[in-house]
């Protein structure tokens, strides 16, 4: 399954998106129903509570971000998991987010987030590294991999980079985490995103 749609591609970004929203879906279709409850490496988090954030952020969220709507608040209260056919409903989101960034509109301008607005195409930047580094922290705790072609991981690394510092003064991130400097590059963005690349062996 993947997350084309009838238009050609905008740019390389909605290129990663689909990438990494077709990785997203297989992952949250390999999450057991018996692993919602068991605790994760992301402080104070069980599973439920950690696949409700990424599909509530990567899918609705990036949704509503393409369309410049708010979130609703019924959504940001759910339960996702409480439908035993959450992963298909989450597929199903993604690809329509992803749809939603094939517009041209999506691109231009600048997108509120609140307190603030930045430029969509950067906010789409640090979309595709939700999608990635929650992705990575579902499938870790659950057993998994999450893979991403050695593009996308160049991609994430450039969004942790620049951004490291404003996710680390609102513990979005934790401290980089020391890694080999020829490690993939997906790899550094894990580890400068303050994950231990350990726990994929644990």
């Amino acid at each position: 399954m993947t997350y084309d749609d009838p238009h050609p591609y905008l740019n390389d970004t909605h290129r990663y998106l689909s990438e990494c929203a077709t990785e997203a879906a297989r992952v949250a279709h390999g999450v057991p129903a018996d692993r919602l409850d068991a605790p994760t490496h992301c402080p104070e988090w069980d599973v439920r509570a950690l696949v409700n954030h990424w599909v509530l952020y990567t899918s609705h969220g990036l949704e509503h971000r393409a369309l410049r709507t708010p979130l609703p608040e019924e959504l940001v209260a759910r339960d996702f998991t409480a439908d035993p056919h959450w992963a298909d409903a989450y597929a199903a989101q993604l690809r329509r987010a992803v749809a939603a960034w094939s517009d041209p509109a999506a691109w231009e301008g600048e997108v509120d987030l609140g307190m603030a607005s930045m430029p969509a195409d950067e906010l789409a930047g640090m979309l595709v590294k939700e999608l990635a580094v929650h992705g990575w922290d579902v499938a870790v705790s659950t057993g998994q991999d999450f893979t991403v072609s050695e593009e996308v991981g160049r991609f994430v690394l450039d969004v942790v980079v620049k951004h490291g510092e404003i996710y680390r003064q609102y513990d979005g991130f934790a401290d980089p985490v020391p890694v080999p400097s020829d490690a993939p590059a997906f790899d550094r963005a894990l580890a400068g995103s303050g994950r231990d690349l350990g726990l994929r062996s644990s």
